[in-house]
């Protein structure tokens, strides 16, 4: 833009403050001399950094201040030189010292100290504790203090700029009460560019620029032979943050997208289960740990039980029609009937299983819900979060199948390869965990379980043994490293930056 046209993008904070800072540069005397206000000043500044036409440097750094006690003994003297004076005479009692000296109890006693320190005093002990001045105390009552010196210095003080002595002096002083305080400051400083004595030279044209167009110009005809302000377009201007959904909430979106693209079903349910749809349908014996108030949440209730839980219970005690053994043992109801906060969305999969026909298979499900787990909080571990469940009920299914459900589902997560090693589950045989390679912290972490189901599991709800896929995976660790978190505790920490700024999903 050439020197015109920039003098007629000036806004007219910009014409005001321009011209004053040839002569100063502190906001302090511009805003003094352009009577306008400090945020006004800035912002010209800024502006007129943006166009080249000033330099602002900022300076930041720690700075000494006085504090009241300061002021005071800047004009009465420090309290230990009335100290000291109290006692040319000769010694006195130190219960009449502050009275003489004019000193309170408190000053008195740092008296004490800092005199004693510097061998200017001597106590002993007559009828009373007396107090009596040192030929060192003598030395310096006729020389000057450097804590006097200090105190007449002009403030605000450099930290920076001390010398080695001066920071002793500096040191000694902050130890007592309200005599100086630091304060960090941030100094700005601007000077004129060439471009901008150059369009000083030339002139800024305040008279035939227009800045706003009224009615009254409009209605007089004053907006003749005069310019408009020209609009800069390369000026910075605030961020304007629209909203948004959460971007859990996007990738879950993204997620169910992926699924219902392979042809599943999406499943849902309560997040309250009992423990026969949580736990017993899933052959998880009834004195399994996982049933722990350490492990669940249980929720003060009772539930119905359903017309298969007793083939939940045969198989549970003798194996029932699967030819299994089963755990053995007593099945109890009233354990079964115990209501909880679902630990994970497999009770959803039980339940779906339940409810299907022979004439309905093939088929495929899949949901996207929250879980909870009495779990230790940590990076790679919460107390509540999302699994993705899937199940595949199909008579030719098989492992081959499942692993590559998940690695179509991981590539497009934006992973591009996975690592299955064998693992247990209660519920399923063979039992996978699917991990993926840290890039950072330099390890493999779980997201997930997977397997076939076992036929304990399938042949009380379904009637028969089918194949079964399944799995569940930790949402909150799958998503963790698009967003480039290194704790899942991040995710949802509610940081309004975070959350305004953070990346959308678009893989």
């Amino acid at each position: 833009m050439d020197v015109k046209k920039l003098a007629e993008s000036l806004h007219p904070l910009e014409r005001t403050v321009l011209p004053l800072v040839r002569r100063m540069h502190g906001p302090d005397a511009l805003q003094k001399a352009a009577k306008l206000s400090e945020t006004e000043v800035l912002r010209a500044l800024q502006w007129l950094q943006n166009k080249g036409l000033v330099r602002v440097d900022v300076r930041e750094g720690d700075v000494v201040v006085l504090d009241k006690n300061g002021e005071r003994y800047r004009k009465t003297g420090l309290p230990e030189r009335r100290f000291l004076v109290a006692l040319q005479d000769g010694s006195l009692p130190l219960s009449k010292l502050p009275q003489k000296a004019g000193l309170s109890k408190d000053e008195a006693n740092v008296c004490l100290g800092v005199l004693r320190g510097k061998s200017a005093i001597l106590l002993t002990k007559e009828k009373e504790l007396s107090v009596a001045l040192t030929e060192q105390g003598r030395r310096m009552l006729a020389s000057e203090f450097a804590e006097e010196a200090f105190l007449q210095r002009a403030f605000p003080q450099q930290v920076d700029a001390l010398a080695p002595d001066e920071r002793q002096t500096l040191d000694a002083l902050r130890k007592r009460k309200e005599i100086i305080r630091i304060e960090h400051v941030r100094e700005r400083s601007a000077t004129l560019t060439p471009m901008g004595e150059t369009l000083l030279q030339q002139g800024i044209g305040v008279g035939n620029i227009i800045d706003t167009l009224t009615p009254e110009l409009l209605r007089t005809g004053g907006w003749k032979g005069k310019g408009f302000r020209r609009y800069d377009v390369r000026a910075s201007v605030p961020r304007i943050t629209g909203g948004r959904r959460h971007f859990v909430e996007e990738a879950i979106s993204h997620i169910r997208k992926i699924w219902l693209e392979l042809g599943f079903v999406e499943m849902n349910g309560p997040l309250c289960q009992t423990a026969l749809w949580n736990l017993d349908a899933l052959f998880v014996p009834q004195d399994h740990p996982a049933r722990d108030m350490q492990d669940t949440f249980f929720v003060d209730a009772k539930g119905s039980l359903p017309d298969v839980a007793k083939r939940i219970k045969a198989v549970h005690m003798r194996g029932g029609t699967t030819g299994s053994t089963g755990w053995g043992g007593d099945w109890r109801e009233d354990i079964a009937s115990q209501t909880l906060l679902r630990t994970h969305t497999t009770a959803l999969s039980a339940r779906m299983i339940a409810t299907l026909k022979e004439s309905d298979l093939p088929t495929k499900f899949f949901s996207v819900g929250r879980v909870f787990r009495n779990e230790a909080l940590d990076w790679k571990h919460l107390f509540e979060f999302h699994q993705v469940e899937g199940i595949v009920v199909d008579p030719d299914a098989n492992m081959r199948h499942l692993i590559g459900y998940l690695r179509e589902f991981y590539r497009k997560m934006g992973f591009d390869d996975i690592r299955v090693k064998p693992s247990y589950f209660p519920f399923t045989e063979p039992s996978v965990e699917v991990e993926v390679f840290h890039p950072v912290r330099k390890q493999w972490v779980e997201l997930g379980g997977a397997g076939i189901f076992r036929p304990e599991v399938v042949v009380p709800l379904l009637g028969k043994d089918v194949p079964v896929l399944a799995w569940g995976q930790g949402l909150e660790r799958i998503i963790a490293e698009y967003y480039k978190l290194q704790d899942l505790r991040d995710v949802y920490r509610n940081d309004v930056e975070q959350l305004r700024t953070i990346k959308a999903w678009v893989k």
